[in-house]
């Protein structure tokens, strides 16, 4: 997509002209700049103050207007300007009034527009230029055949497979609903005169999956300017952004900050994010990371559970443990687990009932008390007499499973860097299976303090 000649990738501008864009729709800034750091280019751009600045004593660095937020809430009112847009909104039913579902798709007919091959489509505005600023992230989902094989072992593997295979069924679930729109079909899908394809997907999702940000009061978004600051957590944390009255982005220095003049204006994307999310969805780690900080590992139901098809039927939780530090300890969360553990002798059972309008469900109890959400499950397991019971399953299946994933991590070792494979994506994954696997270690130590011997001679 926009591709001059179908063959020469996304149409760029440069990040010297970003000034005169920024200036021309109104954003405004306080003492800083965008633009790359002296001696970091291949860092790309960031947020540089053009002078000594200290929090508290300083207005807002950046104001962006609320215009140019591209949130779900605006989204929709550029489509009612915008037929092409609708008719694709639309089209794409629930998905497509998402707050993700809104931005892709917005971004994707930007793309469109500006490609030189499509003419009479969509509706120009100052975010139909401001994407050309953007840089491509090299995201995992981006990373060759080689690179994600460096990821055997770690939480990331999964979690890559997993988002290819739902960005597959996303750009197959586009194609299908606009298929039948005509300008769609003839510069989209056409054999010969289609422009869109699925690396297209792949790269308005990087690019929304590596910059939005929660905004108070909009949600989801992104908004042009704040989002090129890069990330720094804790104390290394620079700026905080947040919607002014009026509803604009602004970009405020912390309170006793002090950054010298050169020196970058940072925000945070998530202190509480693991290293597998921050490579997952920004394609690095902080130097300065010395901890997987948090990991999601999957657990699978037993094949031989006869209750296992209507307890995958009936989840509403995600199916996996969350392991993650807290106050220098290790410790994890479930609702999943218990229903692994659970079973028909324990009390929960599944019955199918049929609605007013003749549909059927399946209705899930435990010791006739109906659950109709399994994550619950876990409150209803506490109040029971047993509950040490279900406790310690919980515990020895976790145990197995953090077992398992040590010794793939370990089987496979620390693989040697072949010519196929670039350092970037190299590094990160050496960098993680390092984490992880040290974080592995420690949750096996604690649930070492939680196993059959802290709870002997409370087992009945």
């Amino acid at each position: 997509m926009i591709k001059r000649g179908r063959a020469e990738g996304w149409l760029k501008e440069s990040i010297d002209t970003f000034p005169t864009w920024a200036s021309f729709h109104g954003v405004t800034f306080n003492g800083i700049k965008i633009g790359p750091l002296p001696n970091f280019e291949h860092r790309g751009s960031t947020v540089i103050a053009e002078r000594d600045l200290l929090g508290g004593k300083e207005d807002a660095l950046m104001t962006v207007p609320k215009e140019l937020i591209l949130s779900r809430q605006n989204i929709e009112l550029f489509a009612n300007s915008d037929r092409h847009l609708r008719e694709v909104l639309q089209a794409l039913g629930d998905f497509g009034w998402t707050a993700r579902g809104a931005v892709l798709i917005y971004l994707l007919m930007q793309a469109t527009v500006c490609c030189p091959d499509v003419k009479d489509i969509g509706v120009h505005n100052p975010l139909t230029d401001y994407i050309k600023f953007l840089p491509d992230e090299l995201l995992p989902t981006f990373w060759t055949d080689d690179e994600q094989e460096l990821l055997t072992g770690t939480t990331l593997r999964a979690a890559v497979r997993a988002k290819m295979s739902s960005l597959l069924r996303e750009f197959e679930r586009i194609r299908t609903a606009t298929e039948g729109i005509g300008w769609c079909a003839k510069y989209w899908w056409d054999e010969d005169t289609g422009l869109l394809n699925f690396d297209d997907w792949m790269r308005v999702d990087a690019i929304y999956r590596s910059r939005a940000l929660e905004f108070p009061g909009v949600g989801d978004s992104m908004v042009p300017c704040i989002d090129m600051a890069n990330h720094a957590s804790g104390d290394a944390t620079a700026a905080l952004y947040e919607t002014d009255r009026n509803g604009n982005g602004i970009l405020l220095l912390r309170d006793g900050k002090e950054i010298q003049k050169g020196g970058e204006i940072t925000i945070t994307y998530g202190d509480e994010k693991g290293a597998c999310e921050n490579i997952f969805s920004y394609g690095f780690l902080e130097d300065a990371m010395k901890s997987a900080r948090a990991m999601f590992i999957d657990v699978d139901i037993p094949d031989d559970d006869p209750l296992r098809p209507a307890k995958i039927y009936v989840t509403t939780a995600a199916p996996g443990v969350r392991i993650f530090e807290k106050d220098d300890s290790i410790d994890w969360e479930s609702d999943f687990i218990w229903l692994v553990v659970t079973n028909e002798e324990d009390g929960l059972d599944f019955k199918v009932k049929q609605t007013i309008d003749g549909q059927k469900e399946i209705q899930t109890f435990f010791k006739d008390r109906e659950l109709d959400d399994t994550s619950k499950l876990r409150t209803f397991l506490q109040q029971d007499p047993q509950w040490d019971v279900y406790k310690l399953r919980a515990i020895v299946l976790l145990q197995y499973r953090i077992e398992t994933q040590i010794e793939v991590l370990r089987e496979v070792g620390d693989p040697e860097r072949s010519a196929s494979i670039r350092e970037g994506p190299w590094e990160l994954a050496r960098r993680l299976r390092k984490l992880e696997l040290d974080m592995l270690e420690r949750a096996g130590s604690a649930l070492q303090e939680q196993g059959p011997e802290s709870l002997q001679g409370r087992i009945p």
